[in-house]
């Protein structure tokens, strides 16, 4: 993970830092309010904020944080156990705390935990099949596939009546009144073999774009998929 870290410690900074790297993190970090202004512009999965600080407050970077469009998981470090700070920290965003001295073996219990959401949350976009008709883009496996305008007058026609059985002499007619142009029953073929490429697991063995023998074609739409 991608791990921001403001601490004014020096000890305990360097110490974190050299416990995350080892854990196999990416750790940026900064002592200062005005150091860490300049260093967050990067993307992070988690933020690690000191709340006093020389110059200010871990609240002003966690304000900065949460405005990125996707903001990290944020872990608030304060010596004062007090109610008002804890409330002003989860207000502005933070996800958890931890008061000082704090157990290095607690920190990265917690740092795990994110870890571990970071990687399902993965997985499960990897599984996510995106079919979005108004940018004609289709993201499958987590990878955005590229489709020729006779690939995606296909892939909409099959779209628009998933889950039903299309013959070729439907296609054929649907794709013809689309935008006039004529499309032969070995352009349809070619297309159908194309598409299959870009967008099954498996080409070979189709799952997405089924044959119906003897009669067309259908379009399952895969597990986790969302239109």
């Amino acid at each position: 993970m991608k791990i921001f870290l403001l601490e004014d410690d020096k000890s305990l900074q360097s110490g974190l830092e050299l416990k995350l790297t080892k854990e196999g993190h990416q750790v940026t970090s900064a002592d200062t309010v005005a150091s860490a202004r300049q260093k967050v512009d990067g993307t992070f999965d988690m933020a690690i904020l000191d709340l006093n600080l020389p110059d200010g407050s871990g609240i002003d970077i966690c304000r900065i944080l949460q405005k990125k469009s996707v903001p990290p998981h944020i872990l608030i470090l304060t010596s004062n156990d007090t109610e008002t700070d804890i409330v002003m920290g989860y207000e502005m965003g933070a996800d958890d705390y931890m008061t000082k001295p704090f157990s290095l073996s607690v920190l990265l219990s917690k740092v795990n935990v994110v870890k571990r959401r970071i990687e399902q949350k993965s997985q499960d976009k990897s599984k996510t099949t995106i079919f979005d008709i108004a940018t004609q883009t289709i993201i499958i496996r987590g990878q955005t596939v590229a489709l020729t305008h006779n690939e995606w007058r296909l892939f909409y026609v099959l779209w628009q009546n998933a889950g039903q059985t299309l013959t070729k002499e439907q296609l054929l007619v649907k794709l013809w009144d689309i935008d006039g142009d004529f499309v032969d029953a070995n352009t349809l073929a070619v297309n159908i073999r194309r598409l299959r490429e870009k967008v099954e697991e498996n080409p070979s063995n189709p799952t997405i774009i089924e044959n119906i023998r003897g009669i067309g074609y259908r379009l399952n739409k895969p597990p986790g998929v969302t239109p």
